[in-house]
C-alpha cells in the first residue's frame, strides 16, 4: 500500500472513529431525559429490569449469529485465569452493573435529569483512585490538581451550590453510586478480559443476562410482582424502557467501535459534553430546570476532565510511551 493510501486510510479511520464518538455523546447525553419521562410514581425498580431486559434482547442477534451465546451460557471461554474466579468476577460485576443500573434510574427521578448526567462525569475519577490503590499507580501533580478541581465542583454540586453541610443533597451521592459501581466493575473485569479469548459481544451479552436476572430476583424480592406490575402493563412504561434499552447497547457498540479507530482519550474527550447536551435538551424540550450552580459545577468538571486528558499525554510523552508532534 503507497503512502498517500496508507495516510487516506488512517484519516478514515479516525473519522469513523470520531464519529461512532459523536453518537456516544448523543445517547449519552439523551438517556436521562428518556429515564427521567417515565410515568410520574412508577416503579424505578420495575423500569430498570425492564430496561435491561430490552438491553438482552437487543444484544441477541448479534452473539447468536456468530454462536457465541452457548459460549458464554455453558462456561467454553478460553482462558488462563482460574475457572472458579472467573465466574465469581463474572458473576459479581454482572450484579454491579444491574444494580448500577438501577441506581441510574432511581437518581434520575430524585436527583434530577441534569444532577445525575453531570454525576456519571465522576467515573474517571473513581477509576483513578482504584488505579492508585490497587494497581499502585502515582499520579502526576497537574493529574492531582484537576482531580482536586472536579472534586470540590462534585462537592458545591452536592450541596446544591452552597458548600455547606445542610445543603447536601443525598440523592445527589445516591446518582454517585453508578459510576462507583461502573469502575469498580470494570477495573475486576480488567483482568479476565487480558486474559481471556472472548469478544466485546459476548462480554456485553454474559453482562446483561446475568444483570437482567439480578435484577429480576431483587424485583421478585421487593415485591414487584404486585406493585410494579400494573407499571409494566403500561404502554407508555413499556416503550420508554424499550427505547431506553435499545439504544444504551447501541451506546456500549459505537463505544467499542469508537476505541477500535481512534484513541480512547480522544472518544472519551467527544463524549465529555455529555450533561451540556441533557440540560440543552431538557431545559428546551421537557421544561427541566437548569439552576447556575449546575451550569457553574458543569463548567468546572469539564474543564477538569479536559485537564486530565492533557496531564495523562504530557505524562505519557515523558515517558516517551508517545512520540512527540513536530
Amino acid at each position: 500500500m503507497s503512502q498517500q493510501a496508507h495516510g487516506h486510510e488512517a484519516h478514515r479511520r479516525e473519522a469513523l472513529g470520531i464519529g461512532f464518538a459523536f453518537i456516544c455523546l448523543a445517547i449519552v447525553g439523551v438517556m436521562p431525559i428518556i429515564s427521567g419521562s417515565r410515568p410520574a410514581g412508577s416503579d424505578a425498580l420495575s423500569f430498570a429490569l425492564l430496561m435491561s431486559f430490552w438491553q438482552l434482547v437487543c444484544s441477541l442477534p448479534l452473539v447468536w449469529r456468530k454462536g457465541q451465546a452457548a459460549d458464554v451460557i455453558l462456561g467454553r471461554i478460553r482462558t488462563t485465569v482460574p475457572r472458579g474466579w472467573m465466574h465469581v468476577v463474572t458473576l459479581g460485576t454482572g450484579m454491579m452493573f444491574g444494580l448500577s443500573t438501577y441506581v441510574f434510574v432511581l437518581s434520575v427521578g430524585k436527583a434530577g435529569e441534569v444532577s445525575t448526567a453531570i454525576a456519571l462525569q465522576a467515573y474517571p475519577l473513581f477509576s483513578m483512585l482504584w488505579e492508585i490503590i490497587f494497581l499502585g499507580k502515582r499520579k502526576s501533580s497537574l493529574e492531582l490538581f484537576f482531580t482536586l478541581l472536579m472534586i470540590l465542583a462534585l462537592v458545591y454540586l452536592a450541596t446544591n451550590g452552597t458548600f455547606r453541610i445542610e445543603g447536601l443533597s443525598l440523592w445527589f451521592l445516591v446518582a454517585l453510586g453508578t459510576p462507583l459501581l461502573w469502575s469498580v466493575a470494570h477495573v475486576a473485569l480488567k483482568e479476565i478480559l487480558d486474559r481471556s479469548a472472548i469478544t466485546p459481544a459476548q462480554v456485553t451479552f454474559s453482562r446483561l443476562l446475568i444483570s437482567t436476572c439480578f435484577l429480576f430476583v431483587l424485583w421478585l424480592a421487593a415485591g414487584g410482582a404486585q406493585a410494579g406490575l400494573r407499571d409494566v402493563m403500561s404502554p407508555r412504561f413499556e416503550a420508554l424502557a424499550l427505547l431506553l434499552g435499545a439504544i444504551y447497547y447501541l451506546e456500549l457498540l459505537a463505544w467499542f467501535h469508537a476505541v477500535r479507530h481512534v484513541d480512547v482519550s480522544v472518544a472519551s474527550s467527544i463524549t465529555i459534553p455529555a450533561p451540556a447536551l441533557t440540560m440543552l435538551i431538557g431545559a428546551v424540550f421537557m421544561q427541566v430546570p437548569v439552576r447556575p450552580y449546575q451550569l457553574a459545577a458543569l463548567g468546572v468538571i469539564v474543564a477538569g476532565m479536559y485537564g486530565l486528558l492533557y496531564a495523562g499525554k504530557r505524562k505519557r510523552l515523558a515517558a516517551g510511551r508517545i512520540p512527540a508532534v513536530t
